[in-house]
């Protein structure tokens, strides 16, 4: 049986939405990397009560191993090491070489600041040298050490206590793992594979259809943790499996392949941006230029995620008004008044115009209604036209009509340019 684990994400930021969790799903994947079963993430605010009854609960699912994140500041609502002491049975105690260390690190930092409050200062790095007793010191990286504080005798879960900022928190998690502590709470763990395929242009209710039919096909998909995911327009399918079952997830992949042969684009997790990045740069090398009206430089934001986009990314125009799709991107004003600015016309005279004026080997040229007003009877909302344009005169064109938000329908769009893109450039159909 495998190792199991649980996550408790402290602050009432994160449990408010002001601030995105990312230390969870971050933990979740060390976790599945050193073969330990992630139980679950219990996000709780800063009230010490509510973080005990997080710890209380996952050690009552079994859990032997508890992550927390964040409460580990210098300020009065920073409770979690308190906390965690408590669920520990054990005391608190001011550990004096870790005072001094925390010293000499403020010494450095408030060097900058001669009138800060020295008196909040050091009540701070006292609080944050006080410890459990018996706890694993992990190092500072800012001001907060971590901690790894196992039970007060044989019962009960290893709580390893890391700092919120992921910058301070990601650089100690391999000091935690290599505590006699942490490996003792996760003895016995087994190896958890993780594999994703990915597909676009299908319905999710498709996929659901395709599990049944591998299942009636004699493929134990049960022996399979699948998961399926809609994100940015594409699904994902995530499977985790024993080491053991490589053959069985192979042959799980290959029905997918055969079932969704036109929909299916990655086997082996890599993303749309990183396959069209790989045909960017080639052999041969080609450069890209886009004109963007309703998605305002998404396009050109989600290409420039990837480091390295300066090789083949010319630039982007964003040509929001009429104005700017004539004078940057070189659409004809008559083109407009005939056509209205969002048709296939004005979308493909913007791929061109944008490879032309960049003097690019792609160009792109996207418009639409995003909503939540401007659209009609003939135009609604949704309605989006995507162009893009090569050299050589080869062309995609693609009509859209997106249902949602104005966030989706700019995110989706997004999406199926890269996708057209990509297709093109690898001579499929679209």
């Amino acid at each position: 049986m495998s190792k199991r684990a649980g996550i408790v994400v402290t602050g009432t930021e994160v449990l408010t939405g002001r601030v995105v969790d990312r230390n969870g799903p971050w933990c979740s994947e060390q976790l599945r990397a050193l073969g330990v079963d992630h139980e679950s993430t219990v996000v709780v605010g800063d009230r010490p009560a509510d973080i005990l009854a997080a710890l209380r609960w996952l050690a009552a699912e079994g859990c032997s191993l508890i992550i927390t994140s964040g409460g580990l500041g210098p300020t009065a609502d920073d409770l979690t090491a308190t906390v965690v002491g408590e669920f520990q049975n054990r005391p608190m105690v001011l550990d004096e070489p870790l005072h001094g260390r925390i010293t000499a690190i403020l010494e450095r930092l408030t060097a900058r600041w001669p009138s800060v409050d020295q008196v909040s200062i050091a009540a701070g790095n006292l609080k944050q040298a006080t410890i459990p007793e018996g706890a694993t010191i992990l190092e500072p990286v800012g001001t907060a050490p971590g901690l790894v504080v196992p039970p007060l005798g044989d019962e009960g879960p290893t709580v390893v206590v890391l700092p919120g900022p992921p910058s301070e928190l990601v650089p100690m998690w391999a000091a935690a793992a290599q505590t006699a502590p942490f490996i003792a709470a996760t003895e016995g763990r087994a190896a958890i594979e993780q594999s994703m395929v990915r597909l676009f242009g299908i319905p999710e209710s498709e996929i659901a259809a395709t599990l049944r039919a591998a299942s009636a096909a004699g493929i134990d998909i049960d022996a399979l943790e699948i998961t399926t995911c809609l994100r940015r327009g594409e699904i994902e399918i995530v499977t985790r499996y024993a080491p053991d079952q490589r053959a069985l997830y192979d042959d799980f992949v290959r029905f997918v392949a055969d079932s969704h042969a036109e929909t299916l684009f990655s086997t082996d997790g890599s993303t749309i941006d990183e396959q069209l990045a790989a045909l960017l740069n080639g052999p041969p090398l080609r450069t890209i230029a886009l004109a963007e009206s309703c998605t305002g430089g998404l396009v050109a934001a989600r290409l420039t995620e990837r480091p390295g986009a300066s090789t083949y990314l010319k630039g982007g125009l964003v040509v929001y008004s009429n104005e700017a799709k004539t004078k940057l991107a070189g659409v004809p004003e008559q083109l407009i008044e005939l056509h209205g600015a969002v048709s296939e016309e004005v979308a493909v005279a913007l791929a061109e115009g944008a490879r032309a004026s960049l003097d690019a080997d792609v160009g792109v040229g996207v418009t639409g209604i995003a909503g939540p007003g401007g659209g009609s009877d003939q135009k609604p909302v949704g309605l989006v036209w995507c162009a893009v344009s090569l050299g050589d005169g080869e062309q995609a064109v693609r009509k859209l009509q997106l249902p949602g938000s104005r966030q989706v329908i700019r995110d989706r769009t997004t999406t199926v340019v890269l996708h057209m893109v990509t297709r093109l450039l690898s001579g499929k159909e679209q």
